[in-house]
């Protein structure tokens, strides 16, 4: 069964996101459970997609590790025998879908890096020739590969849909400095996740990342926090199957969205269950790009 909500937690909760459930481990630090729920269309579903939080916690976990060396990050442990007690009688719920994580202050942009031209952005090359005003090649074709990765910050929104804003919005918001880090983070963020990604057969189009601000030796840093490079904040395509000029076969909710347009769903409540084949498809999707990933099966 989907875990749909954390509730044997001797914790405080802080807050029930779309997925993670987050919990006050101490002064200091956060637990951060990631559940089954689902979201589409800015709204969470009534299905629950079996293992997708152990599959989201443990593909970020791999991506923590193996992007350490562009920054450091807010994970601390994903052991269960590590976190408070409060949390520790959970641990068999617990186990492969939760982290330890150092307590940042998040900052209010998401970072996006566009590798191809899909979504938001392939809309707004159609609409402007630009995406987030950055001007393109006249010409290109739907899901084409960009001349380069574009950083296209975007709001983040408690509820409701992300808007994408520009870089002189973004600056003015974060500050000139912290603006320039995090925009260079982003990238070399990108062009390894995508390098890795590309050896073992996907394509990642565009994804999202967020940064916290930590308090070190009396001044503050940038690190990353939350997920990386997963299906639910990242769009993936199978290498093999690419053919631009019109939508591809991908490996995240995509499967899910097409559902619901194809049931032709107002986006508003009451929101509908999925159909138990659309739950496995999607369940088989987010596995194989782990799979694919870190080359390990589901811990």
């Amino acid at each position: 069964m989907p875990l749909l909500e954390t509730t044997d937690v001797d914790l405080p909760l802080l807050r029930r996101g779309k997925v993670r459930d987050v919990f006050e481990a101490d002064a200091d630090h956060l637990l951060i459970v990631a559940t089954d729920r689902i979201s589409a269309f800015d709204h969470v579903l009534g299905s629950g997609i079996p293992d997708k939080g152990r599959i989201l916690t443990q593909l970020s976990a791999f991506w923590f590790r193996h992007l350490a060396h562009v920054t450091p990050h807010h994970v601390v442990s994903t052991d269960v025998a590590d976190f408070p007690a409060g949390a520790r009688r959970a641990a068999s719920r617990l186990a492969g879908r939760s982290m330890l994580v150092r307590r940042t202050q998040p900052l209010p942009v998401e970072c996006v890096a566009r590798g191809y031209l899909e979504g938001s952005g392939w809309k707004d090359y159609l609409a402007t020739g630009a995406v987030c005003g950055h001007p393109l090649p006249a010409g290109l074709r739907q899901c084409d590969r960009l001349p380069m990765p574009l950083f296209t910050p975007a709001t983040k929104a408690e509820s409701g849909h992300d808007e994408n804003i520009s870089e002189a919005q973004a600056a003015a918001i974060l500050g000139d400095d912290v603006f320039g880090q995090v925009k260079a983070l982003t990238l070399a963020l990108y062009t390894a996740g995508a390098e890795h990604a590309a050896s073992r057969g996907i394509l990642v189009a565009d994804t999202k990342f967020e940064f916290g601000l930590v308090e070190e030796g009396g001044a503050s840093r940038v690190i990353l926090i939350d997920e990386v490079l997963t299906p639910d904040s990242s769009r993936f395509w199978p290498a093999d199957q690419y053919a631009p000029g019109g939508p591809q076969p991908s490996f995240d909710k995509q499967f899910v969205r097409e559902y619901l347009e194809q049931i032709k769903w107002d986006k508003q409540p009451p929101v509908p269950s999925l159909p138990d084949d659309v739950v496995a498809r999607t369940r088989e999707k987010y596995l194989d790009a782990f799979r694919r990933l870190t080359g390990a099966d589901l811990a």
